[in-house]
């Protein structure tokens, strides 16, 4: 039996993307070392899908609305990024790996991000949240490596799993039974981040907050912990 991995269709899964930039030697030799001598794709999937979680924060302020700032190489450079650019960052170094995957947005209903985020976003809904596809064990898995370990820890998130086997998407509450994440809609999976679609999105749903294309300067960590801080003390 053929391997439907190598069939023409999973083409555009496995090649290089402009956004989804596999063949960035970097991105190469990041892929290579988070995989280790893991022999089977499944491993494989997890050991990249644990070191792009944790390896790269999670920051909703690290927002730049350009091709360039969308770019998964960019994401690594920088160790830093938000659901979409670790998204790609994730897919990029599967290619890498030989793991055919793509990219899925998701609009969600956030009820856990810093009040002053919420204020410039003029809204609770985060628009094409980005996932990661995988095709591992014969069929396309999700995950979404976004919330690195230590942001869980100081927001107390559940942290999401990956076994390579069943589709790992966000909790709809949070370690205390706090609603978390709410999933809206699917807006579909690329072989590459339809970058000019987020962009003209973002610019539209979000006026306030991203009315240029690089968008407010924050840190939520230390928002969110100086709102709970002021609620303690009431």
């Amino acid at each position: 039996m053929s391997d439907p991995a190598q069939s023409e269709d999973f083409a555009a899964y496995l090649a290089p993307a402009d956004l989804i930039d596999s063949d960035h030697p970097e991105i190469v030799a990041y892929a290579h070392q988070a995989v280790g001598d893991a022999d089977d794709d499944i491993e494989k999937a997890v050991r990249l899908y644990y070191a792009v979680r944790d390896d790269i924060f999670y920051d909703p302020y690290e927002v730049y609305l350009t091709h360039d700032g969308l770019r998964a190489s960019r994401c690594l450079q920088r160790r830093r990024g938000f659901c979409v650019t670790k998204g790609a960052l994730l897919a990029a170094a599967a290619r890498v790996v030989g793991i055919p995957s793509r990219v899925g947005y998701a609009d969600v209903r956030n009820h856990l991000a810093s009040q002053r985020l919420t204020d410039f976003m003029e809204t609770d809904i985060f628009i094409y949240h980005g996932y990661t596809e995988l095709f591992v064990g014969g069929k396309w898995v999700k995950s979404t490596p976004a919330f690195n370990i230590e942001m869980c820890q100081r927001f107390g998130v559940l942290p999401l799993e990956f076994d390579g086997r069943q589709d790992s998407l966000f909790h709809p509450f949070d370690a205390a039974g706090r609603e978390h994440m709410e999933y809206l809609n699917f807006r579909g999976d690329h072989a590459d981040v339809p970058a000019q679609e987020i962009i003209d999105a973002f610019m539209d749903y979000y006026p306030k907050a991203y009315s240029e294309s690089v968008g407010i300067e924050g840190d939520l960590l230390a928002e969110y912990e100086a709102e709970q801080a002021a609620k303690a003390g009431r």
